[in-house]
């Protein structure tokens, strides 16, 4: 491969397209936005004009809210429908929706009349009119996929047009040496999809068998006996006689459209069709047929107003054969200087796999190669070029750029809104390969369509969805898409209403539909108002990672991590994000003050290793060797792992390439911000030597996860006792432990921001040491924490300067409205030493109730069943009483039972109690999620992975009332309601299940 910094040949290239990309996007970002929706669409960006407050993080606003895949029947929907599930949506505290046409669940294919409901037709068109204009109303915003489910396609065109997806097939015979073939030139070993009705020979091709070059799945060829017999083909026949010096195969390769439609079709009348991704044909023709069909006067009008993203689902492009374009022959010598058609043996493919191969080394590095320029293709004419389209109608680009072998790290920087899913992503680090992309780019929002399980219909708890998070959240993401929210009613369907994946081939499907059919929806706002808190504080600022980590090749959606890093560093504390070489391009890739891209994730070192997509080879592009060499003389620490003295290029090097990059990574190695190792155990004391230190540690290894975000003197800290993957062993425990933080200023102080009340407080019990501070943190597993880093007084307490705790004996310490107090659960004299002089203040605190388990309630639960219609739940109502709490699966008349139930009880205390105390509630394990209510007092939204209510203040000597209300899933009544989809599934259990006790503590002022 040429180094492009010094070749002058024609052709644009992968990196070329995202440096234009990245400065076009930076010169124009609000020309194509209204100043209603720019403030809107920009969150956390606007929203940082004004200080940080409490009532800021309290309730943040719509722009951070979540979202919901919205998902309709086509457009076999009704307007004041629609209006009346936009207002659902947004009464539920969520911000938006994307409208998405989905039905895998519809098997009767005559339930929608295409030609009048179809995606894009007249009826489509009057329904989103109706989504965008009560979302206007709503303060909500719409996102739109480009076509009808995924991949992008269009009506309009058929397999054998120029716009649509094309596939490069191969046949082929194996001759014996001097064996002589006459016939039709071979045909395609894969049959053409239906609606095909041409294909065109490129090339005809013989090459001799090297066994040498084969391995265990493909035909190894010599690389220099192919011979192009194209010429030789007279009306479709060929005659050819192999050679004597070996066996050879006869290839032929045949262009034709690969006749793929979208998910779950048919769609529209006539039938869609998946668009060519890698050209600019297949992009005018999705931008042609919405100029056309979608676009009237009052859509655009509508999208000024509530128009959010132009959305495009994984790039799913199926094949039998080779992802292919007619311009990829000429891209391809643009990009390398060399003819694509005779390394075609190595590239074809059959059914996913290799079928040829020559030289192991030539094969690797011709197959990136192909993919590179295929990276560039589809960066250029697909995700660049629907981005300026959609800029221009007031809309940002949000996509998942993955689902080819194409650099997706540097995809993600062309967007204005990058995704992720936590259906199909195996572990954290395939969203921060995302995230390096979006915060090189200088974009805020690393997007997650969230909650898709497989078989989870019905059955997902919102505890599930949150464990699930957790980690992302940690990873980047920062927008959640919830997976989804479905239509309410299609004809035929049963009860609760039409779901968009369930029925699945007759059983439970994926996903879930969530909303007003779930008895979970009379709490759903507790959620959502936990996620915009947590987006709100995740979209604030700018990230600050501690290392990025260089990627050769910028796959994702693969589970592959990096060396050390990932297995070890992140339990000690260390973050990280994933760098492709276009990222190198960028105008954030400066260096300053030790730091790559400073204004924006500060990476405080690059790490450097083998690509693990090609047996770990020590390879390096000689553009890249040198933006390296830039770097770090500019004071960029560098790790490299590895024998680096070794290294050759990516791709097929031009004559002199592999010397000269030698000589730039051997300028490279000798710099002193560089250190080489041979082992991943040496990376820590690599980093040592470097004096680089990750912003959050701790003492021994933990399975904490966290988050930095920075902006104006203030440092806020994501954390979330987690797990890289959720398939990861053992399961992750409690952790109880000290935690020390970054801080910006010396004289930050920490505050506690709680995601679940909005409630911020000043932390009372912490350390300090220059730049740091040290705090405890103590989670369950998948609970998470905010700690942010400011100034006295920022979230508008009133303490000021005064002094904190630096320890004390007390379980507790906390800053009131009366000062600095610590609590206990026991009475006693207890120790604390303050900051002010290191001064140790003895408190009393009198004796304290013993905690008491809450066993015996009553119980009354709304049964919710099928009713008169789909969309309509007959209420059957039981009451209980129970000695002990159980699952209602253990209870006779609760045992298929979905809904909400209300547990009471009543607790007498007696006169021991006192003003001075206060209790924790807490009531064990629950499903699914809760509230509580003490003495006619609804508490704040309790922390739905590890429930614990404060009761402080809300009890009083003699009668207490305590009520706690459930909801569940609907699973276990469609178990027997609708056995013949849910029959087989496993029975759950529902309630609240304890322990529940009350935990009575002391509390007394430190004087």
């Amino acid at each position: 491969m040429r180094d492009r910094a010094a070749d002058h040949r024609p052709g644009v290239s992968r990196r070329t397209v995202l440096a234009t990309a990245a400065v076009t996007a930076a010169a124009g970002a609000l020309d194509w936005q209204s100043p209603v929706r720019a403030a809107a669409r920009s969150g956390a960006v606007q929203q940082s004009k004004s200080a940080p407050s409490a009532a800021r993080f309290a309730d943040p606003g719509r722009a951070v809210q979540p979202r919901f895949r919205w998902w309709w029947p086509d457009a076999l929907v009704r307007p004041d429908e629609i209006r009346r599930e936009i207002d659902q949506i947004a009464d539920a505290g969520f911000g938006g929706v994307e409208i998405a046409a989905v039905h895998h669940s519809v098997s009767d294919t005559s339930v929608l009349d295409t030609a009048r409901h179809g995606w894009g037709g007249a009826a489509w068109v009057d329904a989103v009119e109706a989504a965008l204009q009560q979302a206007a109303r709503r303060g909500m915003s719409v996102d739109l996929t480009i076509g009808p489910s995924w991949p992008a396609a269009v009506p309009g065109i058929t397999p054998d047009s120029e716009a649509a997806v094309k596939e490069l097939v191969h046949g082929a015979v194996t001759l014996e040496p001097g064996a002589a073939y006459s016939g039709a030139v071979p045909a395609p070993i894969a049959e053409a999809e239906a609606g095909v009705t041409r294909q065109d020979l490129l090339a005809v091709q013989a090459a001799r068998v090297n066994t040498a070059n084969s391995t265990r799945k493909e035909t190894g060829l010599d690389q220099a006996s192919v011979l192009d017999l194209t010429a030789s083909v007279r009306d479709g026949r060929l005659d050819w006689t192999a050679p004597a010096d070996g066996t050879w195969v006869l290839v032929s390769y045949w262009v034709r459209g690969s006749g793929q439609t979208p998910e779950a079709g048919p769609h529209t009348d006539p039938a869609a069709y998946v668009v060519d991704h890698f050209s600019k044909a297949g992009t005018r023709a999705v931008i042609d047929f919405w100029e056309a069909n979608i676009l009237t006067p009052k859509v655009r009008k509508l999208l000024k107003a509530a128009g959010g993203a132009l959305f495009e689902d994984s790039i799913e492009l199926e094949t039998e054969g080779l992802q292919w374009t007619p311009g990829l022959p000429k891209a391809f010598e643009k990009d390398h200087g060399q003819k694509l058609l005779p390394l075609l043996p190595a590239l074809v493919l059959n059914h996913g796999n290799q079928v040829f191969a020559f030289e192991a080394v030539a094969t690797r590095q011709l197959r990136h190669d192909f993919w590179e320029t295929v990276s560039g293709l589809v960066d250029e004419h697909h995700f660049t070029a629907l981005r300026t389209w959609a800029h221009s109608l007031g809309l940002e680009l949000r996509s998942q750029p993955y689902g080819l072998q194409t650099d997706a790290i540097a995809t993600a920087a062309i967007l204005d809104i990058p995704e992720g899913e936590s259906l199909g992503f195996k572990n954290l680090d395939d969203y921060r390969c995302l995230a390096g992309g979006r915060d090189m780019a200088g974009n805020t929002v690393l997007s997650c369509e969230a909650g898709g399980y497989t078989g989870g219909a019905y059955s997902t708890t919102w505890q599930k969805f949150l464990r699930t998070m957790g980690g992302a959240y940690a990873a980047g993401v920062n927008q959640t898409v919830v997976h989804g929210f479905s239509y309410a009613d299609l004809p035929g369907v049963d009860w609760p209403g039409y779901a968009a994946f369930t029925p699945y081939k007759g059983t439970v499907g994926y996903g879930e539909s969530w909303g007003p059919r779930h008895p979970t929806w009379k709490h759903v706002g507790d959620v959502s108002g936990y996620l915009s808190r947590v987006h709100h504080t995740l979209q604030t600022g700018r990230s600050r990672v501690d290392v990025a980590v260089f990627r050769q090749t910028g796959y994702t959606a693969t589970g592959i991590g990096a060396s050390w890093f990932t297995a070890t560093g992140i339990p000690l504390g260390w973050t990280h994000q994933f760098l492709s070489g276009p990222l190198l391009d960028l105008p954030a890739a400066t260096v300053r003050g030790g730091r790559l891209a400073p204004d924006g994730p500060a990476y405080k070192a690059l790490f450097v290793e083998g690509d693990f997509f090609y047996s770990s080879a020590v390879t390096l592009a000689l553009s890249d060797a040198r933006a390296l060499l830039r770097l770090t003389r500019a004071g960029l620490p560098v790790v490299l792992l590895g024998a680096w003295d070794t290294v050759v290029p990516p791709g097929t090097p031009d004559g002199g390439e592999t010397d000269e990059l030698r000589s730039v990574v051997g300028k490279l190695l000798a710099q002193p911000r560089v250190r080489q190792v041979n082992d991943k155990t040496e990376i820590p004391a690599a980093l040592t030597a470097l004096g680089v230190t990750p912003d959050v540690s701790y003492a021994t290894s933990s399975t904490l996860l966290n988050a930095h975000r920075h902006e104006d003197g203030v440092d806020y800290y994501y954390l979330c006792n987690g797990k890289h993957a959720e398939t990861v062993k053992p399961a992750v425990a409690a952790i109880d432990h000290e935690v020390t933080l970054r801080r910006t200023g010396r004289s930050a102080v920490p505050y506690l921001l709680d995601a679940w009340t909005g409630k911020a407080e000043r932390i009372a019990r912490y350390t300090e040491d220059g730049d740091t501070v040290t705090v405890r943190v103590t989670l369950e597993p998948a609970e998470t924490v905010i700690v942010a880093l400011g100034r006295p007084g920022l979230f508008g307490d009133r303490h000021g300067n005064s002094p904190h705790a630096v320890s004390s004996s007390a379980d507790e310490a906390r800053f009131t409205d009366d000062g600095l107090v610590v609590r206990a659960a026991a009475g006693g004299t207890y120790e604390t030493r303050l900051s002010s002089g290191g001064r140790t203040v003895r408190t009393t605190i009198g004796k304290v109730p013993e905690p008491t388990g809450l066993t015996a309630w009553e119980l009354h639960v709304e049964d919710w069943r099928p009713g008169p219609s789909a969309t309509r739940t007959t209420v059957v109502e039981h009451d209980v009483t129970l000695d002990a709490l159980t699952p209602w699966s253990k209870v006779t008349e609760l045992a298929d039972v979905s809904g909400i139930g209300r547990y009471r009880t009543t607790l007498t205390l007696g006169d021991a109690w006192t003003g001075g105390h206060g209790a924790r509630l807490e009531l064990g394990t629950v499903t699914d999620t809760c509230r509580v209510t003490v003495n006619g007092h609804r508490l704040p939204p309790v922390d739905q992975i590890h429930p614990v209510a404060d009761l402080h203040g809300l009890l009083k000597r003699g009668r207490n009332v305590i009520e706690i209300e459930v909801a569940t899933p609907l699973g276990n009544r469609l178990r027997v309601s609708d056995p013949t989809v849910y029959g087989g599934t496993t029975r759950q259990d529902y309630g609240l299940m304890g322990p529940v006790r009350l935990v009575p503590y002391g509390e007394a002022r430190v004087r």
